[in-house]
């Protein structure tokens, strides 16, 4: 489709301010015509995105609230201790990965919210031997590389960690990011019910999450909120897992806060904050699910 004179020049301009709040980066550039994008980059200041408001947090907080209510009503529930799912297409080998919040996620004021949920099976693993790999923070680089490249525990209080993530995402440009996580496990159970099998879950909150710049270099540093760029300000994962059917079902729920998109450019920038959550919970589950059919 040939855009007009005025067309192309409107959207010029909206993509200008968008570059101005730091949203495309090198992401929608890399993209673009290269006539276009010096245009775009030629108008770029160099101060990129700011924290999430106060306003965007409280919005997030509250999400959360509701979601944990309904997890814990979940986890108490007889025979329902996992969101609904197709149980003979998860066991056929399909991770089904789907969105939980409508497209380019839920506003909030300055920011958005994305809310996915991921299943898979693996026959023959035990709820335990899920439980003893989550724990095992020593064994995240090799299990998730690339995605993880490095992973300590910070402190451990019993079922309580704090930890440490350097994680790596590579969509057009790479990211790399510092996060910084409070998990709570909640361990392994086996209910009189016949019906249910062994189960747990762990709650995790991110605490932390610094942008670094120049990574793997003598130039490495941490961003500060005036030139982050505002790819990921909050996450929190919901794990729960249940055996059955001669095996363990995982589930995974992730909830983030993201920068927002201006009106009218979810066409070059949606597909991108899409596919960032989609993917990563994919590649989560089937490395987890790998590393479970390995264990001795």
């Amino acid at each position: 489709m040939i855009m007009n004179r005025e067309s192309k020049a409107n959207r010029i301009l909206t993509l200008k301010a968008f570059v101005s709040t730091g949203v495309l980066s090198g992401v929608l550039l890399a993209l673009m015509p290269a006539t276009f994008s010096a245009l775009v980059l030629a108008a770029a200041p160099e101060r990129a995105f700011a924290d999430p408001t106060p306003a965007a947090v409280a919005g997030f907080n509250t999400y959360i609230a509701q979601l944990e209510s309904r997890l814990a009503h979940q986890h108490g529930s007889a025979g329902g201790f996992l969101a609904p799912f197709d149980a003979a297409r998860v066991r056929g080998g399909t991770v089904v990965v789907e969105r939980v919040m409508p497209a380019f996620g839920a506003s909030v004021p300055g920011a958005m919210l994305h809310h996915w949920r991921g299943t898979a099976f693996v026959a023959g693993a035990r709820a335990v031997d899920l439980e003893r790999l989550l724990r095992d923070y020593g064994r995240y680089q090799k299990v998730y590389a690339p995605q993880v490249i490095s992973a300590r525990v910070l402190a451990q209080d019993g079922n309580h960690y704090q930890t440490m993530l350097r994680v790596s995402q590579k969509h057009v440009i790479t990211i790399v990011l510092d996060t910084n996580y409070d998990i709570h496990f909640f361990p392994v159970t086996v209910e009189p019910d016949a019906n249910s099998g062994a189960h747990g879950y762990d709650i995790s909150h991110s605490t932390q999450i610094t942008e670094i710049g120049d990574p793997g270099t003598a130039k490495e540093h941490a961003l500060d909120s005036n030139h982050e760029h505002g790819f990921l300000w909050r996450l929190n994962t919901y794990w729960s897992w249940e055996e059955g059917d001669g095996g363990l079902y995982m589930q995974i729920e992730t909830v983030s806060l993201t920068r927002s998109i201006p009106t009218g450019l979810g066409w070059a920038i949606g597909p991108f904050i899409n596919s960032i959550p989609r993917d990563s919970m994919e590649f989560t589950l089937r490395a987890t699910a790998n590393a479970l059919r390995r264990r001795p």
